[in-house]
């Protein structure tokens, strides 16, 4: 193997799970012509987080190798409501919202990627046109028992839940952005895997050269347990304030941190290496967490506001408002002890942990703004906290702890 594409392979499969298949990807970039690099985002959400950035910093790797990177918004696609992972129907979003939230991605994906050499689709363009024909003709190219091979729908359909006829198109028109977009590869998560491979399988039905498929890991939140999610309250958004997203970071456990080095930072393998080593002679591992923490707040805001949310960070330590060395504490719960629907009232747990003396002094301290979980302000009074997952929970400038809720079996 030309040991200049082999090192290239070897960045590209930096934190990859699947690469179907690498004697392939070979092949194409044997060729000396530039691939065409697509991943695709459903703007579902306004905002994007750490999370989505994997497979953005991953598209990055290939630009920076020459290739062409296709942000494909799919904004048909996010009408229909990606049915992965979902055990009923996803609700479907407005053209209205769509548009809104399509037009924040494109302001915050040149945070990563380099506006000169990225080309940005949407999947309206071509599937907006197709008549109804046009479409019987794309849904005759795949069969039930094939859809019914993905797994959240097998398991939909023998649990008796319905499954809307809608939901089986959106594989369909994610593999047809492939042969619409001509791709040499897709980039998905790995709870994408099933619609990457419909891909392939388009794309060979109607007689392109099958796409290379690369999926990356789901990055898990600040819980260490998860994976990211806004609707799990353990995210960081890209658009947090510096001091924030530091702070944040600053929160993940020792042993996530290499995870997130692996998978956020655009450093060298061979960096990520020695800081390693760096911490197994003895390093304190805050100050490599300090590394991450102002590579990330930099990217998204800039050096000098990275340096500043340190120095924050670290005044606050000083005054004991974070303490460096925050011991995890268990607190378990029953269906006698507060416990309902694998979830827990922050408010029970506040009191608890003796930071209020009643739940309605928890609810007045929500009220006054004092109240944060993994550093997020909590507003409402009925907020819980799922059963089995670890957080940061803060009353004040002062009150302060790090739980692990644990469930009575």
């Amino acid at each position: 193997m030309n040991s200049q594409i082999e090192n290239q392979i070897t960045e590209l499969k930096r934190g990859a799970v699947d690469l179907i298949h690498e004697a392939d990807l070979h092949k194409k970039i044997a060729r000396g012509m530039p691939l065409r690099v697509k991943a695709g985002f459903d703007p579902t959400a306004p905002d994007l987080h750490l999370g989505h950035t994997v497979l953005i910093n991953k598209l990055r790797q290939f630009q920076q190798f020459g290739h062409q990177a296709i942000f494909l918004i799919g904004d048909f696609t996010g009408m229909i409501g990606d049915p992965t992972g979902k055990n009923a129907t996803r609700p479907r979003l407005t053209p209205v919202e769509i548009a809104a939230n399509a037009r924040t991605y494109q302001e915050q994906i040149y945070k990563i990627l380099d506006p000169e050499l990225t080309l940005i689709e949407f999947n309206s363009t071509w599937m907006g046109p197709m008549t109804a024909a046009g479409l019987i003709e794309l849904a005759a190219k795949h069969t039930v028992a094939r859809m019914l091979e993905r797994d959240d729908f097998e398991k939909r359909y023998r649990g008796g839940q319905a499954i809307a006829i809608h939901e089986f198109l959106y594989p369909l028109v994610q593999g047809y952005d492939s042969v619409a977009l001509r791709a040499d590869v897709e980039l998905g998560g790995t709870d994408q895997k099933f619609n990457l491979l419909v891909g392939r399988q388009m794309q060979e039905a109607y007689g392109l050269e099958p796409q290379i498929v690369l999926t990356t890991p789901l990055l898990e939140g600040l819980d260490g347990v998860q994976k990211m999610s806004k609707s799990l309250g353990n995210t960081v958004g890209i658009h947090d304030a510096p001091v924030e997203m530091f702070g944040k970071l600053m929160s993940i456990s020792d042993t996530l941190m290499w995870r997130y080095f692996e998978l956020l930072s655009f450093r060298p393998l061979r960096e990520i290496a020695a800081l390693r080593k760096e911490m197994e002679d003895g390093r304190n591992p805050r100050d490599i967490k300090f590394e991450l923490a102002g590579e990330i707040v930099a990217r998204f805001s800039s050096p000098a506001a990275a340096e500043a949310a340190q120095v924050d960070f670290l005044a606050r330590f000083q005054k004991g408002l974070v303490p460096e060395n925050l011991v995890e504490q268990s607190l378990v719960y029953g269906l006698d002890t507060g416990a309902v629907g694998g979830q827990v009232r922050l408010t029970t747990i506040l009191r608890d942990l003796g930071f209020v003396a009643s739940a309605s002094e928890g609810n007045r301290k929500i009220s006054e703004g004092a109240v944060r979980v993994n550093q997020e302000k909590v507003n409402e009074f009925t907020f819980s906290l799922a059963l089995g997952k670890s957080y940061i929970v803060q009353v004040g400038k002062r009150s302060i702890a790090k739980i692990m809720l644990k469930e009575v079996h």
